[in-house]
C-alpha cells in the first residue's frame, strides 16, 4: 500500500450542497431559502444575542461588579518556609538577593514575607511587609526586620 492509495472509507464524506444551480438540481430559484422575509436576503438574519429588538440579556445584566483600583501594590508573597530553605544563617533577605535565589523575578517588585513554615536561622529581612506572624517567627530564631 502507498500513501496515493488511501482513500477515505465509503459513504463516510458528503459533497457540500450546491444551491442556485438551476430548477433541475431541486435547489435552484430560491436556492432552498424559500420565498421572500429577512432569512432569504443576501445578508439577511440577525446576529447572535438579537431577541426581536427586545433589549438583549448581555445588556439587561450588569458589566462587573464593582471596580478595579489601578492604584493597587500587588506584593509578591514569601513564606518563611521558602526563607529557611533558600538562605543561610547572618544571610541577609532583600530583593536583590530573592532575585539571585530565584525566589521572585525583579528586584524591584514589592515582597511581603509571610508565616507559613518554621524558621531556624538568624536572617535580617530588609522586605516592604512582613506580616505579624512572620515578624515573630524570625525574632525568634534570632533574626531581625529592618
Amino acid at each position: 500500500m502507498q500513501l496515493n492509495d488511501l482513500r477515505p472509507a465509503e459513504g463516510s464524506r458528503k459533497n457540500r450542497k450546491r444551491v442556485g444551480r438551476g430548477n433541475s438540481s431541486g435547489n435552484g430559484t430560491t436556492a432552498g431559502r424559500g420565498t421572500k422575509g429577512q432569512l432569504s436576503r443576501s445578508g439577511g438574519g440577525k446576529g447572535a444575542g438579537f431577541e426581536g429588538g427586545q433589549n438583549p440579556l448581555a445588556m439587561r445584566l450588569p458589566k462587573l461588579p464593582g471596580f478595579t483600583n489601578h492604584n493597587r501594590i500587588q506584593y509578591a508573597p514569601v513564606n518563611i518556609a521558602r526563607l529557611e530553605a533558600c538562605f543561610n544563617d547572618g544571610d541577609v533577605v532583600d530583593g536583590a538577593t530573592l532575585v539571585e535565589k530565584g525566589v521572585i523575578k525583579k528586584a524591584t517588585q514589592p515582597v511581603k514575607v509571610l508565616g507559613d513554615g518554621e524558621l531556624t536561622k538568624a536572617l535580617t529581612v530588609k522586605v516592604d511587609k512582613v506580616s505579624a506572624s512572620a515578624q515573630a517567627k524570625i525574632e525568634a530564631a534570632g533574626g531581625k526586620v529592618d
